[in-house]
C-alpha cells in the first residue's frame, strides 16, 4: 500500500469513528446502504427497450423511441427508480453523501461484469460550472472515478462539458421539453475520442435527452459509438 493509499484509509477509518455510517434507507448502522435494503433493490426485467431501458411487452424498441430520433446507440439501465434506490440517489446527489458512490458504483460493475460490457472510455455526464459551485460535485463523475478503479477503464473528463445551465429534467411536463431544454448542451472541447466506444455515466435516466444530447456531441467529435449508463430508469 502505496503513501497516499494508507493515509486515505486512516482518513475514512477516522471519519467512520467520529461519524458513524447510517443506512439512508432504514436507518440501520453500519454502512450508508445495508445488505437487507439492497437485496430490496427492484431491478429492471427483460425485455426492456434497447434505446432507452424502459419496460415493454413486445418488439425491442418502446413506441415513445420509434418517434424520437436517437444519437446515442442505447441505454442500460439496473433498477426502476423508487424505493430505496431513489432515497440512495437523492441523497448521493442533494445530501453530501458521497461516501454512497462506493456501495452504487459497486452495484453498477456488477451489472458490467454480468452482462459482459467492453468499452473504451468511461465519461460521466458534466453538470454546468454553476451547478458544481452549487453542489460541490458532481455525483456523475465521483461514480465514474470508482467505476474506472474497479473496471481498469480510463475515465476522461476532459472532452466533454456543459455550457448551457438548465432546469433539473425531473421537472420537465414532457420529452419534449425536455429535449428542447437540453438540445446543445453539452460541447466537446478536444477530439482526442475519435474511433473510441464510450460508456457514458449518470445517476438517473428520466427520458434519455440528457445522454442523447451528449452522444450527439461526442459523436459529432469523431466517438465510434456511445452508450448510456445509469442506476436507475424513471418509468
Amino acid at each position: 500500500m502505496n503513501l497516499d493509499s494508507l493515509f486515505s484509509s486512516i482518513k475514512q477509518k477516522v471519519l467512520n469513528f467520529l461519524f458513524p455510517s447510517h443506512c439512508v434507507s432504514c436507518g440501520k448502522g453500519g454502512s450508508f446502504l445495508c445488505q437487507k435494503c439492497r437485496n430490496k433493490l427492484i431491478y429492471l426485467q427483460q425485455p426492456l427497450c434497447t434505446r432507452c431501458s424502459k419496460p415493454i411487452h413486445t418488439g425491442t424498441i418502446c413506441q415513445k423511441c420509434l418517434s424520437q430520433t436517437w444519437d446515442i446507440d442505447g441505454i442500460y439501465s439496473i433498477f426502476k427508480y423508487g424505493g430505496t434506490i431513489r432515497q440512495a440517489i437523492l441523497q448521493f446527489k442533494y445530501h453530501n453523501i458521497k461516501a454512497l458512490a462506493d456501495p452504487l458504483s459497486n452495484l453498477m460493475s456488477a451489472y458490467l461484469r454480468r452482462h459482459l460490457l467492453s468499452f473504451d472510455i468511461i465519461m460521466p455526464v458534466p453538470i454546468h460550472k454553476r451547478r458544481l459551485r452549487e453542489r460541490g460535485y458532481n455525483q456523475s463523475s465521483l461514480l465514474a472515478q470508482r467505476l474506472s478503479r474497479m473496471t481498469n477503464i480510463p475515465v476522461v473528463e476532459d472532452v466533454l462539458i456543459r455550457t448551457k445551465h438548465t432546469p433539473s429534467q425531473a421537472k420537465s411536463d414532457s420529452v419534449d421539453q425536455r429535449r428542447k431544454n437540453i438540445r446543445n448542451a453539452f460541447r466537446c472541447v478536444n477530439h482526442d475520442i475519435s474511433g473510441k466506444r464510450i460508456l457514458l455515466i449518470d445517476d438517473v435516466c428520466t427520458s434519455g435527452a440528457t445522454l442523447n444530447s451528449c452522444a450527439a456531441s461526442l459523436k459529432s467529435a469523431g466517438a465510434a459509438s456511445v452508450w448510456g449508463f445509469t442506476l436507475a430508469k424513471e418509468i
